[in-house]
């Protein structure tokens, strides 16, 4: 996979790989382009790189490299060009969508299709192993091999679009159609499962948006627009729940909903709670939370009137009697739970949640039951106006159940408006949102209710009654069922009654103290009794009473004036004291208070920048973790989609993913599906070995016998065919003997018509046969001159080219024979050298032996022998050291080079001059030769000085011999340097 510099390179290459059929090698090249991390400045080709990467893992169905390009590609554009990301994504969704309902329609149509050669054949070898391997039948085949992967891409790419967009305040559009793209998807499908998923992936969405709030280009929900697209993607989920009719997700839905209007502190538009209140009917109904759905029709019914302004009045009715009879559906008892603290306070809180969720603001103080009650409903019916818009029947059938009195006949008068009422319903026109509105399911509801009804009202009639006569009063149900309802009502503390099957009545208690009905009894005696003494006892006997008291009266209040004045003035004079002392305590707080909100505000700062780098921390902890995490689940994933875990656990789910414990996980599983497959083709193949050898023993003797009745069958045949066929030779003979003799009369006519029309041809055939030859003979001609021309400009090419070659060979002798002649001028000038170094040498020979014979005739005693000519001279210390060095190469060049003169190659002047140090080397530009030559120079003018001072008899002439010895012996010469 490489890199490349640019994005137009990485694509052609990729055309070119996708051109030979390398689809694959071009996924890598252009995954290289994203993930190398070269590109961070939005382009053209980058983009369209981008589209071509997309169909490729489209094509590939490679989710994990899609989610991992786009991530990429949104850094890339997410400050800069946003509109491409966006462009990009609803490409991939696309795509995506547009190939899975191809492989959907080829499943059909191979479904539809009839592919069968032989309608009365057996199963092919091939069906029957499938089936007894897999089990499935064509279409969960055919669906499992070409539907389900597409379906599961496609779950992919709404997953990836949703983990990308989330939290981006510039694709808040997009991912909200992105979001009611997957609830349709889930809706179409019926795919419930992924349902769920989809609404927790949205709802820890929204958690994390709330939890990290310093997030960069996080939406701001406080704005309207980001508001509505929250709330309608919630509203859209809400509505597939209930399509799905999965309860339990439609109402964590309608708690999501509550929850971010919670968090905003906005209530949204009227029409998105009529769909709010609406599908809240739908679930309280079907968790037979009776209250609770009779709460929702009635908020949902001040709703419709109060906003909707096209709402007719027979809609009103419908919508009317509905909150009526739902709350006329709520049983008049409620439950008794076990008297716990626990208990109670769970259900206290239950249905404080389910007020809030309705809209009602509770105060915990309260008991829930006092608030959200079925008498309190019907009381807030009556106070809304609300039995004014029901239906007549609606209306007399509250009046029945919930004021009238009639223990015997109520029932017989119930059961008739039930009737009309179950009629009624249907979906409404001017209320769009409101489902379809049935009466007939609270009829059972009501039923039971009217049963309550008839048994309270006939036990404070009845002390006791027979089963069969009670039985007759309820046409509703059987006995038993009138039983079930009685113990529950019982059990509730609603009625006091026993059955007693051996006697066959039903016994109604009343005497009890607690009694409710006893209670009422004794307040109508109490308040009769008042009416009774007030008739005994006139009021006007009391007006005496006030005439005694009178005289008394005036005293008492001139007393009681006086000592009120008195503690009047005692408590201002108090009152005063009091307010000093709390003046002075407030001033005295008010300084602390101040000095300790210093303190605290101090502290608050500090602990609030201490939470924040904490957050901060955690922050950037938590999303290592979850990326590591990711990656452990996408190889998870991955692998899952190569391995069948047939409905097993994978068995670290709890554990923490790791890459390792995955793939040792997906080795495992693959080892044990291999065996387990190998397995069942063994069991498979012996299977079919008895199979086809018990065929073939049963087929043996059928075969054979067939076999010979087919022989003598085609025996018949044969002759019988043989026959017809000498039969109609015979007749073809005489009809062509026929003809013949028919056609006999005209052969003369056409032999002279043949003749003619040869002779005719050959005429033509000669005319074009010449003019080809002569077109022959010219196009001959023509290339004759053509190649004869080319013949020509050929071999004056050649000689143009030996021309130019001689050419450049004179003027490369002339170049040789001008480095020769250079050559041997270097030489002559060489060998002059070389004769004035000899001269040099011969020199310094005699001025040593001069010096030596000098220190003779100084010291008075021998000195050493001559030097050879090969060993070098020692330098003694010069005595005046002030006087100019005399440099040395040409001592040096005696001592190396023999006394013949001969040239001494470098490597051996070593060899041959014991201890004598190496001449300089020339430097790297070659100017050591000119600098050599001056120092000869001036090495001659200094020995013929020095030949003056020795003659003329210089008291320091010792100094200055050995002066220009020691500097004689580093001069080179000439031939020392070669």
């Amino acid at each position: 996979m490489s890199n490349f510099a640019k994005p137009e390179n990485a694509l052609k290459r990729a055309e070119e790989l996708i051109n030979v059929g390398q689809k694959q090698d071009a996924l890598q090249t252009l995954h290289g382009l994203f993930t190398s991390r070269r590109h961070r400045a939005w382009q053209k080709p980058l983009e369209r790189s981008m589209f071509k990467y997309i169909e490729l893992c489209v094509d590939l169905r490679r989710g994990r490299f899609a989610k991992d390009g786009l991530i990429q590609y949104r850094i890339i554009c997410q400050q800069v060009n946003v509109s491409s990301l966006e462009e990009v994504i609803k490409h991939f969704m696309h795509l995506s969508t547009e190939r899975a309902e191809q492989a959907r329609s080829q499943a059909q149509a191979l479904e539809e299709a009839l592919d069968v050669e032989d309608l009365e054949a057996d199963k092919r070898p091939e069906d029957l192993m499938l089936s007894y391997v897999s089990g499935e039948k064509g279409k969960d085949r055919s669906d499992r091999e070409l539907v389900t992967p597409w379906f599961k891409f496609l779950w992919e790419t709404y997953r990836t679009v949703l983990e990308i967009l989330r939290n981006n305040s510039k694709l808040e559009a997009l991912y909200a159609m992105t979001a009611h793209r997957a609830f349709q998807f889930c809706k179409q499908y019926k795919r419930t499962t992924e349902f769920r998923r989809l609404c927790e992936i949205i709802r820890n969405h929204l958690a994390n948006l709330n939890k990290y709030r310093d997030q960069r280009d996080r939406p701001d929900l406080s704005a309207p627009e980001s508001l509505q697209l929250y709330l309608d993607t919630r509203f859209e989920q809400l509505k597939v729940a209930t399509e799905l009719q999965l309860w339990q997700e439609a109402f964590r839905s309608v708690e999501d909903i509550h929850g971010l209007m919670f968090m905003v502190k906005k209530t949204p538009k009227a029409s998105l709670m009529v769909v709010y209140y609406a599908k809240l009917t739908e679930i309280f109904w079907i968790s037979a939370s009776h209250l609770y759905h009779a709460y929702a029709w009635f908020r949902l019914f001040l709703l419709q009137k109060s906003f909707n302004k096209n709402l007719s009045q027979k809609d009103l009715q419908l919508i009317a009697s509905s909150v009526v009879l739902a709350a006329l559906s709520v049983m008049p008892y409620d439950r008794i739970h076990s008297g716990s603290h626990s208990d109670l306070e769970n259900e206290k809180e239950r249905n404080l949640k389910m007020a809030n969720l309705i809209g009602f603001n509770l105060e915990s103080k309260l008991e829930s039951r006092e608030v959200l009650s079925r008498s309190s409903l019907l009381s807030e019916l009556v106070a809304k106006g609300v039995m004014s818009c029901v239906i007549q029947e609606v209306k007399d059938l509250y009046h029945l159940l919930e004021h009238d009195f009639f223990p015997l006949d109520l029932a017989s008068k119930v059961q008739p408006l039930l009737t009309k009422i179950a009629k009624f319903g249907g979906k409404l026109s001017s209320a769009s949102s409101v489902p379809e509105v049935q009466f007939s399911q609270y009829v059972p509801s009501l039923e039971k209710l009217t049963t309550l009804r008839l048994l309270q009202q006939v036990s404070q009639v009845y002390q006791a009654m027979k089963i069969e006569s009670l039985s007759r009063m309820i046409p509703f149900f059987d006995f038993s069922v009138v039983e079930r309802i009685s113990v529950d009502a019982v059990k509730n503390k609603f009625l006091a009654s026993k059955v007693d099957h051996m006697k066959g009545i039903v016994t109604f208690d009343n005497m009890g103290l607690e009694s409710e009905i006893l209670r009422d009894h004794l307040t109508i005696l109490a308040q009769t009794l008042n009416k009774a003494r007030a008739m005994i006892y006139p009021p006007s006997r009391n007006a005496s009473k006030l005439g005694e008291l009178l005289p008394s009266l005036a005293e008492t209040v001139d007393k009681e004036h006086k000592r009120v004045l008195a503690r009047k003035s005692i408590i201002e004079k108090r009152k005063e004291e009091e307010e000093r002392k709390l003046l002075e305590k407030e001033r005295l707080e008010e300084s602390k208070r101040i000095e300790l909100q210093k303190i605290t505000e101090e502290a608050e700062r500090k602990r609030l920048a201490f939470e924040f780098e904490e957050r901060k921390n955690e922050r950037i902890r938590r999303e290592i973790e979850e990326r590591d995490l990711a990656e452990a689940q996408a190889l998870l994933q991955e692998a899952s989609q190569r391995i069948k875990w047939k409905g097993k656990k994978t068995g670290i789910e709890g554990e923490k993913l790791t890459k390792q414990s995955v793939m040792e996980l997906t080795l495992t599983e693959q080892l044990r599906e291999r065996q387990e497959m190998e397995k069942k083709l063994q069991k498979l193949a012996k299977t079919m070995d008895y199979l086809e050898r018990a065929k073939r023993e049963e087929a043996a003797p059928l075969v054979e016998a067939a076999y010979q009745q087919r022989i003598v069958e085609e025996r018949a045949l044969h002759e019988h065919e043989q026959q017809q066929e000498i039969e109609l030779s015979k007749q073809r003979h005489d009809k062509e003997v026929k003809e013949k003799e028919r056609l006999a009369r005209i052969k003369n006519n056409k032999e002279i018509f043949q003749e003619r029309v040869v002779s005719r041809r050959q005429d033509e055939f000669t005319r074009l046969r010449r003019e080809r030859e002569e077109q022959i003979a010219q196009i001959l001609m023509s290339r004759r001159q053509e190649r004869e021309k080319m013949r020509k400009m050929k071999f004056y090419l050649s000689l143009e080219e030996e021309r130019q070659k001689k050419l450049r060979e004179e003027e490369e002798a002339q170049k040789r024979e001008e480095a020769e002649r250079q050559r041997k001028e270097q030489a002559e000038r060489q060998a002059k050298l070389d004769e004035i170094a000899e001269k040099q040498r011969q020199r310094e020979r005699e001025l040593e032996e001069k010096e030596r014979l000098r220190r003779e005739a100084l010291l008075g005693r021998p000195t050493e022998g001559p030097l050879k000519p090969s060993q070098p001279p020692t330098s003694p210390r010069p005595l005046d050291t002030g006087s100019a060095a005399v440099p040395a190469p040409a001592a040096a060049a005696a001592a190396a080079a023999p006394s013949s003169g001969k040239y001494v190659p470098r490597f051996r002047r070593g060899s041959e001059s014991s201890g004598q140090a190496p001449p300089p080397e020339s430097d790297r530009w070659g100017s050591s030769s000119s600098r050599q030559d001056d120092r000869m120079s001036q090495a001659g003018d200094r020995w013929r000085s020095d030949d003056r001072r020795s003659s003329g008899g210089s008291s320091f002439g010792g100094g200055g011999g050995s002066r220009s010895t020691w500097s004689s012996s580093r001069i080179p010469t000439r031939g020392s340097e070669r």
